[in-house]
């Protein structure tokens, strides 16, 4: 027969087993939720990393893959937090981007029925002239061929503080096998980190036909007097002989006006 005292020990101990089987239970559950979020921050570290390299493109000559244009994932966040401009232009008008560079001008048409948003920014940007006095960061001459500019740090981090989402993507057309498709000479384009939505202020001149995927927002055309102007510093080649980097022909955005075209 089983004494009270017998049974109160038969219980704690019960209870005893039972809470050592939550204990377990929970021990588990928090280590399986800490190599959720290990894992998960290991992913985004991976993706962050990945935006100079998402995509690449190698050339027979190139020792290293040529990145394509891509700006810092630390361009916005380095910067003060900025909401976007309120839109203060006309979304069926086009304009006419003006830059005076110490290589000569070069005059871009922007349709804002297309890219309002982008127009848009460009137009708050250069009123507040926050392009004067910027360098042309980086020029690339062998896989993809664009002269890289808007970054007022002048290395590839900086930004105005806040994102553009893409645009005027479709009318790149559909994308071949290689998943890419022709950005024209002439085009100019936005730069992003290689995830959607993350232009800011950085942008490409596109000095040869190039292999792009359709996801950087062509916004504008550049005359084929400035055409001639990136195309010449294309052919002074990048610093140090290399084939992606600052252009040997160093180039400095004097002054960038946006206006009605």
């Amino acid at each position: 027969m089983v004494t009270s005292d017998q049974r109160r020990r038969q219980l704690a101990r019960e209870k005893f087993e039972r809470q050592q089987k939550r204990r377990e239970e929970a021990q588990r559950k928090a280590k399986r939720r800490t190599r959720i979020i290990v894992a998960a921050v290991a992913v985004a570290l991976v993706a962050g990393a990945g935006a100079y390299t998402n995509f690449r493109t190698e050339s027979a000559n190139a020792k290293e893959p040529v990145e394509f244009p891509s700006s810092s994932p630390g361009a916005q966040s380095s910067e003060p937090k900025a909401d976007e401009p309120k839109m203060a232009v006309d979304t069926k008008a086009t304009y006419r981007m003006a830059l005076t560079t110490n290589r000569g001008a070069v005059s871009i048409t922007m349709d804002a029925a297309k890219t309002p948003r982008t127009v848009n920014s460009f137009k708050h940007l250069a009123d507040k002239k926050y392009f004067d006095g910027t360098k042309c960061h980086r020029l690339t001459t062998q896989g993809i061929f664009v002269l890289q500019c808007g970054d007022p740090k002048g290395d590839g981090t900086g930004g105005p503080g806040y994102t553009i989402p893409d645009e005027n993507l479709a009318s790149l057309g559909k994308p071949g096998a290689d998943g890419a498709v022709t950005y024209k000479a002439g085009t100019v384009a936005m730069a992003n980190t290689g995830q959607p939505g993350t232009g800011g202020s950085q942008f490409f001149l596109v000095h040869k036909d190039t292999k792009l995927p359709p996801q950087y927002t062509p916004f504008g055309t550049m005359d084929a007097a400035g055409l001639k102007v990136v195309q010449e510093v294309a052919r002074g080649g990048v610093a140090g002989g290399a084939q992606d980097g600052a252009p040997k022909k160093a180039v400095t955005i004097e002054k960038a006006t946006v206006d009605k075209a």
